[in-house]
């Protein structure tokens, strides 16, 4: 499978790309600075494109069959992530690429009916902003009916750890384990993201994971 990997030497990003190319896949890498990947890996290829210009990403990720999003916005600019999103999206589509994933945030999931994540009192203050501009991205996908795309939701917790391979799924609610915990490692993050590119179980939709 051709990869188009936006974000890719972020925490996230660089996790994904190791999977991809571990699996075999031909990965581009699309980064505004090629200088900053510089390790060169078969199946590897690195493109400069800048995902707040539709037109630079289309010219990046045409021929692709998939395009994977790992952008994350810097700390006090969280709000160009919904900018980010649409400009993305309007990319993908003109370059006839049909299906796209992207990272979400956990802070939109349900803890309990009608209550979210990022509304509980225990929800770090710090934290907000990037959760709330996730929220407002999600609903940018979840109005988008001309591209077959995915928003995968980390845990509460995602953390650089160990590549298990096994990881639990959910749709809207947060996976949480029996002592009531909800964590991903970014590797296993990253292992359920290849698992959707290559086997869509949640085309137009948001979902989770966690252990």
């Amino acid at each position: 499978m051709k990869i188009a990997l936006v974000g890719a030497t972020g925490m996230v990003g660089q996790r994904i790309l190791q999977e991809a190319l571990q699996r075999g896949h031909q990965v581009t890498a699309v980064v505004r600075d090629p200088s900053r990947i510089s390790e060169r890996r078969e199946n590897m290829h690195v493109v400069t494109g800048d995902i707040f210009d539709a037109e630079s990403i289309a010219e990046a990720v045409t021929g692709h069959d998939v395009v994977i999003s790992a952008y994350g916005p810097k700390k006090g600019e969280e709000e160009t992530l919904v900018q980010a999103t649409r400009s993305l999206i309007n990319g993908v589509k003109r370059s006839g690429v049909r299906r796209l994933l992207a990272v979400g945030g956990a802070g939109g999931l349900e803890v309990a009916p009608g209550v979210k994540l990022v509304e509980t009192p225990e929800f770090p203050d710090f934290i907000k902003p990037i959760a709330l501009a996730h929220q407002e991205a999600l609903e940018i996908y979840l109005e988008e009916e001309d591209l077959n795309w995915t928003n995968l939701s980390p845990a509460a917790l995602i953390e650089p750890g160990t590549r298990t391979g096994k990881y639990r799924t959910g749709t809207d609610q947060l996976v949480t384990d029996e002592q009531g915990n909800s964590r991903i490692s970014a590797e296993d993050y990253a292992v359920a993201m290849l698992d959707e590119a290559e086997n869509p179980r949640f085309t137009r939709k948001r979902f989770t994971v966690a252990y």
